[in-house]
């Protein structure tokens, strides 16, 4: 009889944990990812703006597992999944393999949701994988640079103005880092223009900042980024986004429409292209948003083999972050572990612990939650940033963390503002590609229009 074989989808924070829950397990563990590396997406902002590399915040997948004799990590795109024959389909270029498995957990993750308006996603990109954060690193710094080089004071009011769709951390975050980088970093650097004249506007549909947070802890958020120079817009739902402009509507049927260059959408998530794949495979529901809606054990109904786990499932009073995530994988891989040692696999349903919730604003001033524990200003920064430390996987990426923030916390500066053209305009180049143009391009080959838009999961 074979070792049980486990495959795990993904290697963001579910799937990483799920594999290395594994380590002592009696099973064979193939972890199939699209990227070579486990993002740390919670600082993916402060790529997009300059504080840090990407390396310091998506370390090799290989590298993480390298010690783990029991886990392969397979670099792929992941095409189909065959349920009745129990076998996951993944493509790398122009190569394509079938892997067998006995157990599959499923941790693609959730990429951004435009509520059916996709075609925002040109003009405002989402916050959701490296290539995201360099794309907007470049479109933010390519708008003080633009705006530098115009006389034309329309045009450069239009480049300093900058709107944020979506007042969660991921936005609140982002405005915040992207006044600072307006008021302070960038001061005294340009001939032509004052860069504290940018305007920063964060919107949202909400009647607060930060909901999960409770309405204390959005009302002192607000007036801390609105001292910062970000101007707070609630109730307010985004109707259009174009090139030039962004425009929403409030409550009481008034439109606005600001001119605007540089775009971020922070609002709403989308379950992985993947729960489409189970729907058609097992016949499971998904819930609004995409996502898988599992049993108790996290389980596919019918198919107890398939457990899908971080923000691809859809779970009752688990919120989308990482301790959701973490805490599904080592549930799921601890029944998978007990199963494979002929051990009485505990029936006992998924509880989710939460451990609260956390958000900075801007330098040494940051929001947490836990439980009935409010904090804010500098107490709540520095236990954000150990906390945040301890999460980042492996040594080397949390000294060369510590080393940039204290390069833009203790002084002004930005040691990560390098940026080019094809940080700017590669996705959407790839998206007017199409699927299965990387191998022709590398083989350089002169027709490369590919089959449809671009898999994004």
């Amino acid at each position: 009889m074979h070792t049980r074989r486990v495959v795990i989808i993904g290697s963001g924070f579910g799937g990483l944990f799920a594999a290395k829950a594994l380590r002592s397990a009696d099973v064979e563990v193939t972890l199939i990812s699209k990227t070579t590396h486990h993002l740390f997406q919670p600082l993916l902002y402060q790529v997009a703006t300059g504080i840090l590399s990407e390396g310091s915040i998506a370390p090799a997948t290989r590298e993480i597992l390298r010690r783990q004799r029991n886990a392969t990590v397979v670099t792929g795109l992941v095409t189909g999944i065959d349920a009745a024959a129990r076998t996951v389909t993944h493509r790398f270029h122009d190569t394509e393999t079938a892997t067998p498995y006995d157990d599959l957990i499923v941790a693609a993750g959730a990429g951004q949701s435009y509520f059916g308006n996709d075609h925002f996603a040109t003009f405002a990109p989402g916050m959701k994988t490296i290539d995201d954060a360099l794309e907007l690193r470049a479109r933010i710094f390519w708008a003080f640079e633009a705006a530098e080089g115009t006389d034309d004071p329309v045009e450069r009011e239009r480049l300093l103005t900058f709107v944020v769709v979506g007042a969660g951390p991921t936005g609140v975050e982002m405005a915040g880092q992207i006044a600072e980088l307006a008021h302070v970093t960038l001061r005294g650097q340009f001939r032509h223009i004052d860069p504290a004249q940018a305007r920063v506007i964060l919107v949202d549909g909400a009647d607060q900042v930060l909901p999960p947070f409770g309405p204390r802890l959005g009302a002192k958020t607000q007036r801390s980024l609105e001292r910062s120079g970000v101007e707070v817009v609630l109730g307010a739902i985004v109707t259009d986004v174009t090139a030039t402009s962004v425009t929403w509507r409030t409550a009481d049927g008034a439109s606005t429409t600001v001119q605007s260059a540089a775009k971020v959408w922070a609002a709403g998530v989308r379950g992985s292209e993947l729960g489409e794949l189970l729907a058609e495979q097992t016949g499971v529901p998904l819930d609004r948003a995409g996502r898988v809606v599992v049993d108790q054990h996290l389980a596919l109904p019918g198919h107890p083999e398939i457990t899908v786990i971080g923000d691809l499932a859809a779970v009752p009073g688990v919120p989308g972050v990482a301790q959701g995530a973490i805490q599904g994988a080592r549930y799921v891989a601890a029944r998978i572990a007990d199963a494979a040692a002929g051990r009485p696999v505990d029936d006992k349903p998924f509880s989710y612990v939460d451990k609260g919730s956390m958000a900075t604003i801007s330098k040494f001033a940051a929001v947490v939650k836990v439980g009935r524990l409010e904090l804010t200003g500098f107490v709540a920064w520095a236990a954000w940033l150990f906390l945040h430390l301890l999460y980042i996987a492996g040594f080397k990426s949390r000294v060369t963390t510590l080393l940039h923030w204290a390069i833009s916390f203790l002084g002004t500066g930005r040691t990560e503002r390098v940026t080019t053209n094809q940080q700017l305009i590669g996705r959407l180049a790839l998206e007017q590609l199409g699927q299965k143009v990387s191998g022709r391009l590398l083989r350089g080959e002169r027709d490369i229009r590919g089959e449809g838009p671009r898999r994004t999961s």
